[in-house]
């Protein structure tokens, strides 16, 4: 199986990596950090797997759409969208410089590199998109507008090409974890409800993979709160959103 992960650099995307490095499996791995991503190659080839690794920054959008278009040269069985990125919690107004580039890696990025793709699977009849999106995506606090709402634009965007890519054979998945332990999670400076180990989120992620969920929120516990939550009254949504904030001391 040929298996294409972005942001393989690092945290989830270096666990998916390793996850997956066997002898069954050729992996493209995609970051901009080199030095850490040939590591992660050298890890993935350690256990059986072939490797090819592809230096780029995301935001680079012609790169992006090269590569694209290179990777079509051979059948893709299924692609890992993962490079993202957040600017942290705060409680004052996110500075457009960082709300754009938010806005570029988590989700114009992805057009990018997709577009060229997307005809090629058509052609084959088969494939996997992945999206690693987040809960952060079902519920917008004020300390993270631009994540959230970069996520939600995710989700958005694999419905629509779920439903596009259906009839020709092509499963598209939207996986949404809560805090998983990563480079990400450790910057925040709250306490995590739920939070999980790497390990527990990836054998989450991959099982999810595996059975091609096409929505997959977890943990279950907090994904069912966030669905409750959002259909309150805005008046008690109000409330606990206030309550939320003055915990974070946000």
């Amino acid at each position: 199986m040929r298996i294409i992960i972005t942001g393989a650099s690092s945290g989830l995307g270096e666990a998916l990596a390793l996850h997956y490095a066997n002898e069954k499996h050729h992996l493209t791995l995609i970051a901009r950090r080199e030095e850490r991503l040939n590591n992660v190659a050298k890890r993935c080839r350690g256990k059986g797997a072939e490797v090819e690794t592809i230096i780029a920054d995301v935001n680079d959008f012609e790169r992006m759409r090269e590569i694209g278009i290179c990777l079509c040269e051979k059948p893709i069985d299924r692609i890992i969208l993962n490079a993202g990125i957040s600017v942290g919690h705060s409680g004052g107004v996110t500075p457009f410089e960082d709300f754009e580039k938010v806005f570029k890696t988590n989700f114009l990025s992805i057009h990018a590199l997709l577009e060229p793709m997307i005809p090629k699977l058509m052609e084959q009849k088969n494939g996997e998109i992945v999206f690693i999106s987040s809960l952060a995506s079902l519920f917008t606090m004020p300390t993270s507008i631009a994540y959230s709402s970069s996520k939600r634009a995710l989700n958005a965007y694999a419905e629509g090409l779920h439903y596009q890519l259906k009839p020709h054979g092509i499963s598209v998945m939207t996986i949404m974890p809560g805090f998983i332990d990563s480079e990400m999670t450790q910057k925040n400076r709250f306490k995590m409800p739920f939070l999980m180990s790497t390990e527990e989120g990836i054998a989450r992620i991959t099982h999810a993979i595996k059975r091609k969920k096409i929505r997959y929120a977890f943990p279950f516990r907090f994904a069912l709160m966030i669905r409750i939550v959002s259909l309150f009254p805005q008046s008690l949504r109000d409330k606990i959103v206030n309550f939320t904030n003055f915990k974070k001391g946000a």
